[in-house]
């Protein structure tokens, strides 16, 4: 099988995340954890999938449609699946972030963790593609929060706004009414609406994996 590499997530690797402050300085996150991120990297391409950049970080796609990605937080190197919440998970190494619905992540610490499981993680990947080509969805629940009444305003006084924010996942829809109902002052739940409009009309999720 030929590997096709992306000259783009080199740069990721060398660089660090385009989406991070400390893009291209020592401080990135993607600089601690270069060594294990290179090491999933080429478990991933094995498996045939092409390698792409988007949202900043290395994402993995089969027929145009994304499956696993890899990207760093301040304390692991990860592996993600977009559909992971349909993986069986036999060897229970999945984990959920935030409220994200779909998603599921398997942290590393170092190399040998990751090359204890490279074929659990080649058969993970390798299940993540067959849901993927046979159409299967993910089920989210609806959301059982109510929205905050300075949300409702927000979107009677920006239409934009409201229609950016139903063009959200309703994971990342839930996550965002969770966040913003939990202040009791209500120019607190304000605030934090106004601090995160931007995020939503560029359709990020609150707790998305791509940040770093």
């Amino acid at each position: 099988m030929k590997i096709e590499l992306n000259p783009q997530v080199d740069k990721y690797l060398i660089d660090g995340c385009m989406r991070c402050k400390f893009g291209g300085t020592p401080q990135c996150k993607v600089n601690t954890w270069r060594e294990e991120l290179e090491t999933l990297r080429q478990i991933v391409l094995e498996t045939g999938l092409k390698e792409e950049i988007k949202w900043g970080v290395p994402v993995y796609t089969g027929n145009g449609k994304n499956v696993a990605t890899i990207n760093a937080l301040k304390e692991s190197a990860n592996i993600g699946f977009f559909k992971g919440v349909l993986l069986t998970d036999k060897h229970k190494i999945l984990q959920q972030q935030g409220n994200l619905q779909s998603d599921r992540l398997v942290k590393f610490k170092n190399i040998e963790e990751i090359e204890k499981l490279k074929d659990v993680l080649k058969s993970y990947i390798l299940e993540a593609i067959a849901i993927e080509k046979s159409g299967k969805k993910v089920e989210f629940k609806k959301n059982p929060e109510p929205i905050p009444d300075e949300l409702l305003q927000a979107f009677e006084d920006e239409p934009a706004f409201k229609t950016a924010f139903y063009d959200l996942t309703l994971g990342r829809q839930r996550g965002y009414i969770i966040y913003f109902s939990q202040p009791k002052q209500s120019q607190t739940r304000t605030n934090r609406i106004e601090k995160y409009k931007q995020q939503i009309f560029d359709g990020v999720g609150l707790n998305d994996k791509y940040k770093c």
